[in-house]
């Protein structure tokens, strides 16, 4: 039972521009002295895929403050008022730290909303009470200037703030913006905490993720919550600290995106699929321009339709979206390996829209006069020839 009311949260709420009513839903809950902003990687790049909602728990960002302690319980039912508010019924939810505690009392209390539940850096019990009620004294009374420090100094290992002051620093902005008695408030909430007992109750596809060099959850403090719920899936970063969703970004994005795929099932393989296939057709016409992609799809039938979709997605989605090569590279490359296979009509296509792209001829040149001496002079001398006529053909279009 809530013992304080419901404060309204301030969020950021982002989808695929294709979002339907099958969309997964992600919550993302942020740790004890953190906005959302903490979770800007996981955002951008996760929203591709799943409609992902990122929380500020009350007294933190820009969310209402209610003065006084405060229990998990009020902490969950701010989070479930919102989410009824934007209409969501089940959702996925990851939680870091305090957002840890906070998703693993929903997946206890409320498991009719939760789809799946990832929980990072976090703990059943966080230590003894007296721990945080001399916290909460202590920002009371002195404001978060108090505790700013040695907060920081656990968010990131000591390696990284050395490398990137910059980070460090607005880390520690971050900290100092939180409302003091919001800070106390959640210090209170997790004096009270203590789910240890009630581990066995989540029943939910569950990941539970460590920092290998975390002073505030040290690995085994995490892994007893894996230990404790059937079937989790426990991980362990490295290096990582406290906050590893701005220190190793990328690895917790793609735990996160295969963990919520793997969960929702079919309808995140449709997604997926969908925005594969349009980030795709985007750089094919990029690459080959819209009349040529224009005719291809006007002349695409029930028989071609697979094939059509499968090159879109995975030649065009995936391999000519990678930022490994630039696109001439990628543009040479391909007239390179074309050329000796003796594929006329894809090096034909490729040529002219590496000429109407911009790509200089005496670069393509040089390119299939390197391949003549590996793959066979006839093979680039009929190269040359489609390229001579392909110019000729431009030039005489202007």
């Amino acid at each position: 039972m809530t013992t304080t009311g419901i404060a309204t949260l301030s969020h950021e709420d982002r989808r695929p521009q294709d979002a339907g009513p099958d969309t997964p839903t992600l919550v993302l809950l942020g740790s004890l002295g953190s906005d959302h902003s903490m979770w800007s990687h996981q955002i951008r790049e996760l929203s591709k895929l799943f409609r992902v909602i990122a929380v500020d728990h009350r007294g933190h960002g820009g969310s209402e403050l209610i003065p006084g302690p405060c229990t998990l319980d009020d902490l969950t039912a701010d989070v479930l008022a919102l989410l009824d508010s934007l209409e969501v019924g089940t959702f996925h939810v990851a939680g870091l730290s305090l957002g840890g505690a906070v998703a693993q009392w929903l997946a206890i209390h409320h498991p009719d909303r939760i789809e799946s539940v990832a929980l990072l850096c976090t703990a059943a019990r966080f230590g003894e009470p007296q721990g945080w009620t001399d916290r909460a004294a202590a920002v009371r009374d002195g404001g978060m200037e108090a505790v700013a420090d040695a907060v920081v100094a656990r968010w990131i290992t000591p390696a990284l703030a050395e490398r990137d002051p910059r980070l460090n620093a607005s880390l520690r902005a971050m900290i100092t913006a939180t409302d003091p008695e919001g800070y106390a408030a959640c210090c209170d909430a997790l004096a009270g905490y203590d789910v240890r007992a009630d581990l066995g109750r989540i029943g939910c596809p569950t990941l539970v993720v460590a920092g290998d060099e975390d002073p505030s959850t040290a690995p085994d403090v995490v892994r007893e919550i894996a230990d404790g719920v059937d079937g989790a899936r426990f991980v362990v970063l490295s290096p990582a600290a406290h906050v590893p969703t701005v220190e190793l970004p990328g690895r917790v994005t793609a735990l996160l995106r295969e963990h919520v795929i793997a969960a929702a099932g079919g309808a995140t393989y449709t997604a997926g699929r969908t925005a594969a296939h349009d980030a795709g057709m985007r750089r094919r016409r990029e690459v080959l321009g819209d009349a040529h992609v224009d005719r291809a799809v006007a002349g695409t039938t029930d028989f071609t339709a697979p094939f059509q979709d499968f090159i879109t997605r995975t030649a065009w989605g995936d391999v000519w979206t990678r930022p490994g090569l630039d696109d001439v590279q990628r543009r040479l490359l391909t007239i390179a390996v074309l050329t000796a296979l003796g594929n006329d009509g894809e090096l034909d296509m490729h040529l002219r829209s590496a000429f109407r792209a911009g790509v200089p001829a005496e670069l393509v040149a040089e390119v299939l006069l390197h391949t003549a001496v590996y793959a066979g002079v006839p093979k680039s001398n009929h190269a040359f020839a489609l390229g001579k006529a392909a110019l000729a053909e431009l030039e005489e279009r202007g």
